[in-house]
């Protein structure tokens, strides 16, 4: 399922983008309901987002998919992978020949946790036969791969946020991954992502429920299995703690 956002949604319009999660159960630690003082390093301490929903901007527009909310920017693609109910399983921007995947994971209240993440990105793609390298960016260490893929080989630029009780994790592609000069529009959308983590407890890195909006998942019902996009986009889909998963075996009829 494709979504093409029009122009003057977003800040450029203004002038101003799977395995089960990792199976330690941690839940994440609460303290009183005090809004606490945004850390060192964490996206709450940055003047751009991605933005907890209580320090989001208002008066942007969005496309609301639960817990992520994505911004209107002129030609970015939202593709999606959704099941007929409405749940999403993937999430893609494709800009030109550069693609961006989005996930949001839950994390604890006192510290952040992609430099583990990372590590552990890492390893698995050394285990795939990759020669990942880490680099600076925008948003602090980010690691860099060419991995194997049935087309060829493919890079992938990986960038995590850390955020109040979340981290956003991106997966760049394409001129993008090599170039961030190139990520333009999607790094656009990365800077205005609103994240929605709700109240509830969940188990740290357990993936934050995405959804298409009520219209939209009706509309999916409506249509059936064949009427949603199989590949959500050019973004293999990525492990919340790994490298890019390997399509799940199809199911052969009894």
């Amino acid at each position: 399922m494709k979504f093409f956002r029009g122009r003057g949604g977003g800040r450029r319009g203004r002038d101003e983008a799977a395995e089960q999660p990792h199976e330690a159960e941690e839940l994440e630690e609460f303290g009183d309901d005090q809004e606490d003082e945004p850390e060192a390093g964490r996206v709450g301490a940055h003047a751009k987002g991605p933005y907890d929903i209580t320090e989001a901007p208002r008066g942007v527009q969005r496309l609301d998919l639960g817990s992520l909310q994505i911004p209107a920017v002129d030609g970015v693609e939202i593709r999606v992978q959704a099941d007929p109910d409405g749940t999403i399983q993937q999430v893609v921007l494709v800009h030109g020949e550069s693609a961006l995947q989005l996930g949001v994971f839950a994390a604890p209240r006192s510290e952040g946790i992609w430099d583990e993440v990372r590590d552990e990105i890492r390893q698995s793609l050394i285990a795939d036969g990759a020669k990942p390298s880490e680099l600076p960016g925008e948003y602090g260490q980010e690691l860099l791969a060419r991995v194997r893929t049935p087309d060829g080989g493919t890079d992938l630029r990986f960038v995590g946020i850390d955020g109040p009780r979340w981290m956003v994790r991106g997966v760049f592609q394409g001129r993008a991954a090599v170039d961030p000069s190139a990520a333009g529009p999607l790094l656009e959308c990365l800077h205005g992502l609103v994240v929605d983590r709700g109240p509830e407890a969940k188990p740290v890195r357990e993936p934050l429920r995405l959804r298409l909006p009520r219209e939209m998942a009706e509309q999916a019902q409506r249509m059936g299995p064949n009427g949603v996009a199989p590949g959500g986009g050019p973004v293999p889909p990525a492990r919340p703690g790994g490298g890019p998963a390997r399509p799940a075996p199809r199911r052969r009829s009894p």
